[in-house]
């Protein structure tokens, strides 16, 4: 594939060298240095572009590539709240974009694991949920775009919850949930690449379900991997459907 990466930061620079190492190129990188200058024109070569860039940039960049009928997967969190627009908008327009909030394989089994996890203590109303993720303090959004994924699996399988809410240490304001409310607490620390964690108490004790990333490379060659799994469809996609545990 000819690729057109668009945010070119340590995301960026590990999901070209994946690409590289998968046999395909790189034709154009965009970032903040280039953007105002690129146009439709710019893309008509390449056969699918791949967004980790930040939440705004993101929106700008989908719009771009859905006017030059090119394939994209996002990467980028922090624009869901646009998420029925875009998905409408590439439908009727009969385009082809890929999103999620973590490509891992490894976090993919997590989130299926969770729902099951969610929907296995649902009847034992003794036990409490929160979630909570640590990322780098670089990261631009919080609650993380994993986390938000981890507990919509965890609201859609329980009853004791209808909705979550989002504590960020060190913010200065406290965050104290309501009964019915999922908490997500969210740190940052440092250059940590990124660990959820679904917590279950009780009185007599806790269950912890835990995924801890060691790096980046894992997020980026799931990118790489959903690029190629994108390439000839059209539509609107989540990155859980390329993964079918049910078969």
């Amino acid at each position: 594939m000819k690729i057109v990466l668009l945010g070119y930061g340590k995301m960026g620079q590990l999901i070209e060298r994946f690409a590289m190492k998968r046999g395909h190129e790189v034709v154009l990188i965009v970032d903040e240095r280039n953007r105002e200058s690129i146009e439709i024109e710019d893309l008509q070569d390449a056969d699918l572009a791949i967004d980790f860039s930040t939440p705004h940039a993101a929106l700008e960049n989908i719009s771009l590539c859905f006017e030059a009928n090119l394939p994209l997967v996002v990467g980028t969190t922090g624009w869901y709240d646009h998420l029925d627009e875009v998905r409408e908008t590439c439908i009727e327009a009969d385009q082809a974009l890929l999103y999620g909030s973590n490509f891992s394989i490894g976090v993919n089994i997590f989130f299926h694991i969770n729902k099951m996890l969610a929907k296995a203590i649902n009847p034992y109303k003794q036990y409490d949920v929160q979630v909570e993720e640590i990322h780098h303090i670089h990261k631009l959004d919080a609650p993380s775009g994993t986390a938000i994924t981890i507990a919509e699996g965890i609201l859609e399988n329980t009853d004791a919850k209808k909705n979550w809410v989002n504590s960020i240490e060190g913010s200065g304001e406290e965050v104290i949930p309501k009964p019915d409310e999922l908490l997500i607490e969210s740190l940052r620390i440092e250059e940590v690449p990124g660990t959820h964690t679904v917590l279950y108490s009780s009185e007599v004790d806790q269950i912890e379900f835990k995924h801890t990333a060691h790096s980046r490379e894992g997020f980026a060659l799931g990118a790489v991997i959903a690029a190629e799994w994108l390439l000839g469809k059209k539509g609107f996609f989540q990155v859980t459907e390329m993964f079918d545990f049910n078969n």
